[in-house]
């Protein structure tokens, strides 16, 4: 239902693929700005770098979600 939404709404699968790479660079540039710039040292880093990198996962699953309905318009004709 989410995802039927948002392909309503005009998200394609390439920007939920996009944006998944992204994070993964998010992932390390978090942990490395952690690193250097917060006193609590290696640990917080590692926390703000693997909470970041849950996302591509989730992003990834919906680019394969959102891909799934646009094969649906393609075969029904509606693009």
């Amino acid at each position: 239902m989410i995802v039927k939404l948002l392909h309503d709404k005009g998200l394609r699968s390439e920007h939920a693929n996009t944006i998944a790479c992204l994070t993964i660079g998010l992932s390390v540039a978090s942990w490395a700005t952690s690193m250097k710039v917060e006193p609590a040292g290696i640990d917080r880093a590692d926390r703000w770098g693997i909470f970041i990198a849950t996302w591509p996962a989730t992003w990834f699953g919906l680019g394969q979600a959102l891909s799934q309905y646009e094969r649906a318009d393609e075969l029904n004709g509606d693009m």
